[in-house]
């Protein structure tokens, strides 16, 4: 959901799935491609903003290109996330398909890809240009896929060149105003929230259209879990307990946070856009949500200042590897895909990425000057060190995302209990998995 996100952001609509499913292609080859010449075309899509740090480093890995390979027309075109999430099996399953685009990770998204067919298997480019030298272990998870599509296997269908992870984003200037320091703990936390609200200020921005209220319900769910659970969840190791402890406490507590005050009465209507941009007013003083926010922050806030703390209390956050540059096995230039892909791993984009509130995964440190963007890296690979990265919460099943956002809407609304949520999600979700427990 990392929007994506982002994420976001985040799975393929079941119609979608059901497409891939009938028309998608034999297998997969390998990365095998006629090398350019001259009049070649490289067909580019991304989503990111112009103002993102990721789009500012890929307009620049853009011109590199244009002046390494000058007889290469690039047609690079702007796409929305959600254009490419609800479109892209059947995009990739025509002639239509770019040479490399930008793609959400996870199983449901790049994985369920790549197992009917539709991304190139990048396991040759990978060794000639020596990406898997730059990317850490845990960076390299949602990059490589089995063959049913389970994220963490032995063949890479993705190359990501920045992280990311959420975090609690907080109004300096209004924790201030109440008299209140950044919580360490859980229940520092909720003195935090409830300060706030006896104060009448509704302390979280939050959206119940799109991702960021489910990643709140993952977040509270990790806060009780271990990388086990992690595991289960994600790579389908054991069955998920639907009713267990780290779900029912992750509704429940969601439940009573709106019940509380904390988050707005209005929260189901509201989309991601909404919460970023409330947070970036001065409406709302705490925004939990992912790093892909950060640039625009920085950009954007200029009556207050910002500052970030991990969620308190949990060992375990939302992140991963960015999204992924990937490239669709109908892709007519493949080998130009991988010379821009390799452009964006060199230092000096990386460093762009970095200078401008992103989380490069293959920087120079001392190309770091930013002390803003240093910040946020500081964070990132804090959570790095102690293996805390979790993944998404969508990231399951190909309709997780919608099922997700529709389920929590109604718990938002009083329509739906914390145990019919639970259960609606959990039949969701077993419905899909449960082919990987036989």
């Amino acid at each position: 959901m990392a929007r994506f996100t982002r994420t976001t952001q985040r799975a393929l609509v079941a119609a979608s799935a059901m497409t891939v499913a009938a028309l998608a292609l034999a297998g997969c080859s390998g990365s095998g491609s006629s090398d350019a010449e001259s009049g070649d075309t490289l067909v580019l899509w991304h989503y990111e903003g112009e103002d993102s740090a990721m789009g500012k480093a890929w307009d620049a890995a853009i011109e590199t290109f244009k002046e390494e390979n000058p007889d290469v027309t690039v047609e690079f075109e702007a796409k929305g996330f959600e254009q490419i999430r609800s479109t892209a099996s059947q995009v990739l399953n025509s002639d239509e398909a770019p040479d490399v685009m930008e793609y959400n990770k996870g199983n449901a998204t790049a994985g369920l890809l790549a197992s009917q067919g539709l991304l190139t298997d990048l396991n040759d480019a990978v060794a000639e240009y020596g990406w898997g030298d730059l990317l850490a272990p845990a960076l390299q998870t949602t990059a490589k896929y089995s063959p049913e599509g389970v994220m963490g296997g032995d063949t890479w269908y993705g190359i990501p060149n920045y992280g990311e992870f959420v975090t609690v984003f907080y109004n300096e200037d209004m924790f201030a105003d109440a008299g209140l320091e950044v919580p360490t703990t859980y229940d520092e936390f909720v003195d935090v929230l409830d300060a706030f609200v006896a104060q009448g200020v509704t302390p979280l921005a939050e959206a119940g259209a799109e991702y960021p209220l489910g990643q709140l319900w993952y977040q509270l769910a990790l806060s009780q879990a271990d990388r086990q659970w992690v595991d289960d969840y994600q790579l389908y190791a054991n069955p998920v307990d639907w009713q267990g402890e780290q779900i029912s406490y992750a509704t429940q507590t969601l439940k009573d946070y709106i019940d509380a005050g904390y988050i707005s009465s209005d929260v189901a209507g509201m989309k991601a856009e909404d919460a970023g941009t409330a947070f970036i007013a001065g409406q709302y003083p705490i925004f939990v949500s992912g790093s892909w926010w950060y640039g625009r922050f920085l950009s954007e806030i200029s009556d207050f200042q910002l500052g970030l703390f991990p969620f308190p209390g949990s060992d375990l956050s939302l992140g991963s590897s960015g999204n992924l540059w990937v490239v669709p096995e109908n892709a007519k230039n493949k080998e130009l895909a991988y010379k821009f892909i390799d452009i964006t791993m060199r230092p000096e984009i990386q460093a762009i990425i970095g200078n401008n509130g992103g989380l490069p995964v293959a920087a120079n440190e001392a190309d770091i000057t930013d002390e803003a963007s240093l910040q946020l890296i500081s964070a990132f690979n804090a959570i790095n060190e102690q293996d805390g990265l979790a993944f998404y919460p969508d990231w399951p099943t190909p309709t997780f995302y919608d099922a997700i956002v529709a389920n929590l809407q109604e718990l938002a609304n009083g329509t739906a209990t914390p145990e019919q949520v639970q259960t609606s999600l959990g039949d969701e979700y077993d419905s899909y998995a449960s082919q990987y427990w036989e």
